[in-house]
């Protein structure tokens, strides 16, 4: 018998209710709070590139040491990493391990492998525990020692990943656990590329380093002609609408780039990792150096030079016109400066657009002298700040794909060759270009050389005519190697010449797994030989590159191990741009990515109309011997203003603040612009002008705020009754006025309204015109009668009076007159005279 029977059924249901209750309770929360522990699958079984569902693991690569395999490497490798618990609860039993996809045979590998399901990562290390619990924000570092190959007696802990044959092989760490509430499942991933260059023989004991080397990497094909452009830019800095001066500070909108100049700051990175690298005791010989070409931003050398004459910042970016402070990074700028002018001269330097100037903006600006600062200055900006002859005629845009408008105008100024990805130029026959056509075995199919002859371009002769003239080229690089490249570092940009298909979001992996994808994609050509292809790279990093000492430094590691290895060989940038193109045409493919990413068309047309302003204005000022400041000097900031307008700088960050840093930076430069011609201005005259005559001249005064000499013309509105002459052009002094006698005849005694004004001698109008009111004491023709009549009286009055007194005879007028009473009217006569000559002298 039972106790449920022993008087008590009733509170022994209710128990049982309530533990049914209790039960049911726990099973919804683990179902509905942690559905994927769930249905959690056994270890290494997961679906797909990440769990699904309540995030509970974040693991994130750390180190990967070495970096590539090289033949005479240990047959070991250290993958290091981070597990972080990111959930709302306890994970327990943290394990992970290694996996492996077959080498990548396609390019576009280097980045689609790389989000390929777990199933294809099937070669798997044991699982290796790291921690026994994980609450919530706790991390724990782990370090796997992982063998290439496989051998009969590995030491426990060390698994094997069964490579035997060099290439850019896909790995996947995968992370284990079981959560609270919840069964042992897979929770997170990190994937990257293991370049192996070379296999070398497998020893049973990570610890010893006997080592024999293997065959040759890629047996019976030439090593491959390598060139890489290392560039230094950045944003522009420069507050708009300053003109220049021969003393004065300079104004940035930020201190950012002080930071960035100083040490441990991007720039400085980029350029020691440089110096490193090429310095004479740094190991490497001179291939290192004639592969590489600098590619410098002349606003950023600009703004640098600048810097070290001591700088302003504006206290608020967005206030151009409010409170400022002084700079900081004077000191940093000019040992910046100076390395970086000891460099140069050591190595290839080309310069980059201005300010990385829009091409296609800049053509649609239609503005002759503004493409010929943007374009045809640079160089020699880049050759005198910093004593070096950079290489000529060949252009950088910064998406790396152009428009006919855009290659045109690049053609128009003299370049002949544009650099631009491999997939924004196609065959003129209509064939695919290399970056999509696959041939049946998944292999691209060879259809673009690194140099090919533009068609289709308006090409500009001496004579003038649309044909005939010097041809334009485009030199390609390789699309994936620069996607790889432009994801190194904080904030990095997804290119435009990125195919649609393989675009994600970079920054999910850490920093250093995007290095090790970058690493395998500079090493995967040297690898990969393909039939028809030739044998030869163009490595092009972002021109705001991200890249911090280590990673840059270990891309110019990754790029030296392959010329000792024989797998690449050194082509200087020079060369590269002297091969002969393909002969068979090729025509521009506008990228969408790249459209979209553009400077938009409402900025062509306003900065158009400042860039003719300031044409009008150069024209009209005048170049001084004893006058410091030159009209060029005074007016070439805004022109490079305008110029910045069309940046392509962060324009990938987001449209919108790009936008409006551009429309703020318009806006400034055209107040500056219009402020310029309202300094040059006739000063109006106070009252009411009166002319002593009728041919006395008008009185003019002008002035000239501006720093420098003008010449100007006056614009007179004149009426009908006056003649005005018009005096030709003038020249007013910098800081200065002057006063103008301008010939006048006036036919009217009544007050006339004369509108005056002053331009250049171009038309273009110059300050506020003003109106003069004038009043002459002239009478016209009665007074011309009436004087003609008063003198003809008198001479018949004087001439009666000499008559009578020829004759001996006196004068009937005199009969009768008194003398004394003649004496009195004489006097009164002579008074009256007088009084008359000074109501006139008065009036003068």
């Amino acid at each position: 018998m039972t106790r449920a029977g022993s008087g008590r059924p009733g509170q022994d249901t209710a128990a049982l209710h309530r533990w049914i209750l209790s039960f049911v309770a726990v099973v919804v929360a683990v179902l509905t709070v942690c559905p994927s522990a769930a249905t959690a699958q056994p270890s290494g079984s997961g679906s797909g590139a990440a769990p699904t569902g309540p995030k509970f693991l974040k693991l994130s690569l750390d180190s990967v040491t070495p970096t590539a395999i090289t033949a005479s490497s240990d047959p070991y490798f250290v993958v290091s990493g981070t597990i972080t618990n990111i959930g709302d609860r306890p994970v327990d039993d943290v394990s992970v391990r290694i996996q492996r996809a077959a080498a990548v045979t396609n390019p576009s590998g280097l980045r689609s492998t790389l989000r390929l399901d777990q199933n294809s990562f099937d070669v798997t290390g044991e699982f290796q525990d790291v921690a026994d619990r994980l609450d919530t924000g706790q991390r724990k570092q782990f370090s796997l020692t992982v063998a290439l190959r496989s051998a009969p007696e590995l030491p426990s802990g060390i698994s094997s990943i069964d490579i035997t044959a060099p290439g850019i092989y896909p790995l996947l760490l995968n992370v284990n656990g079981a959560p609270s509430y919840g069964g042992q499942a897979r929770l997170d991933d990190a994937r990257f590329l293991l370049p192996v260059l070379g296999v070398p023989i497998a020893t049973p004991d990570p610890m010893k380093r006997t080592v024999t080397p293997t065959v040759p990497a890629v047996p019976d094909a030439p090593p491959v002609a390598t060139t890489m452009l290392w560039p230094l830019a950045d944003r522009p800095r420069l507050v708009a609408g300053a003109t220049g001066s021969v003393q004065g500070s300079a104004m940035l909108t930020d201190d950012d780039l002080a930071s960035s100049l100083a040490s441990g700051g991007r720039l400085d990175q980029l350029l020691s990792a440089l110096e490193t690298a090429l310095k004479p005791d740094g190991g490497q010989d001179r291939k290192l150096t004639s592969a590489l070409c600098l590619a410098v931003d002349p606003d950023l050398l600009l703004t640098v030079s600048d810097m070290t004459d001591g700088y302003r910042v504006l206290a608020s970016p967005s206030d151009p016109d409010g409170t400022t402070r002084a700079g900081t990074g004077a000191h940093a700028a000019k040992a910046w400066l100076d390395r970086l002018r000891t460099l140069a001269p050591t190595m290839c330097v080309v310069a980059l657009p201005f300010a990385q100037v829009d091409p296609t903006a800049l053509a649609a600006a239609g503005d002759e002298t503004l493409s010929d600062r943007a374009l045809n200055a640079p160089a020699d900006l880049v050759d005198s700040l910093l004593s070096v002859k950079s290489v000529r005629g060949v252009a950088l845009p910064d998406s790396g794909t152009l428009d006919t408008d855009g290659a045109g105008l690049l053609a128009h100024h003299g370049y002949t060759t544009a650099v631009l990805a491999d997939n924004a130029v196609a065959p003129s026959d209509g064939r695919s270009n290399i970056s999509s056509a696959k041939s049946p075995g998944g292999a691209s199919e060879s259809v673009n050389p690194d140099m090919v002859h533009l068609s289709g371009i308006d090409l500009p002769t001496p004579g003038g005519d649309a044909a005939g003239g010097p041809e334009m080229h485009a030199a390609t690089f390789d699309i994936w190697s620069a996607t790889a490249l432009a994801a190194i570092g904080s904030h990095p940009p997804t290119p435009p010449f990125t195919p649609d298909r393989v675009r994600y979001d970079v920054t999910n992996d850490s920093r250093a797994a995007r290095l090790q994808d970058a690493l395998g994609a500079v090493a995967w050509t040297a690898l990969n030989p393909e039939a028809g292809r030739p044998r030869s790279a163009v490595l092009m990093p972002p021109q705001q590159w991200g890249a911090n000492r280590d990673e840059a430094t270990a891309v110019l590691g990754q790029l030296d191990l392959l010329f000792r290895n024989n797998l690449a060989a050194p082509r200087s940038f020079t060369e590269l741009l002297a091969q002969q193109p393909d002969p068979q045409p090729y025509d521009l493919d506008y990228l969408p990515a790249a459209a979209d990413e553009a400077v938009p068309d409402h900025f062509a047309e306003p900065v158009r109309q400042q860039a003719h302003n300031i044409t009008e204005l150069m024209g009209a000022l005048v170049d001084q011997p004893q006058q410091e400041l030159t009209p060029r000097t005074f007016l070439t900031p805004l022109r490079d203003d305008l110029i910045r307008v069309l940046t392509m700088s962060d324009r990938r960050a987001g449209a919108a603040a790009a936008d409006t840093t551009a429309q703020r930076r318009l806006d400034q430069t055209t107040r500056t612009i219009d402020d310029l011609f309202h300094s040059v201005t006739v000063l109006p005259p106070g009252g009411v002008y009166t002319l002593a005559s009728e041919q006395s001249p008008l009185l003019l005064v002008a002035r000239n705020d501006l720093p420098v000499a003008i010449r100007i013309k006056f614009r007179i509105d004149a009426p009908t009754e006056t003649n005005i002459k018009d005096i030709g052009e003038q020249q007013l002094p910098a800081k200065g006025t002057r006063s103008f006698q301008i010939p006048t005849e006036v036919s009217d005694s009544r007050n006339l309204v004369i509108p005056i004004a002053l331009t250049t001698p171009d038309g273009t109008p110059l300050g506020n015109a003003v109106s003069v009111s004038v009043r002459s004491n002239a009478y016209g023709r009665v007074l011309a009668i009436i004087t003609a009549s008063a003198g003809a009286l008198l001479l018949l009055l004087a001439g009666r009076r000499l008559w009578h007194r020829f004759r001996g005879q006196s004068d009937p007028a005199d009969e009768g007159f008194d003398p004394e009473k003649r004496r009195r009217v004489n006097k009164y006569l002579r008074a009256r005279k007088r009084k008359l000559r000074d109501e006139n002298q008065e009036a003068r």
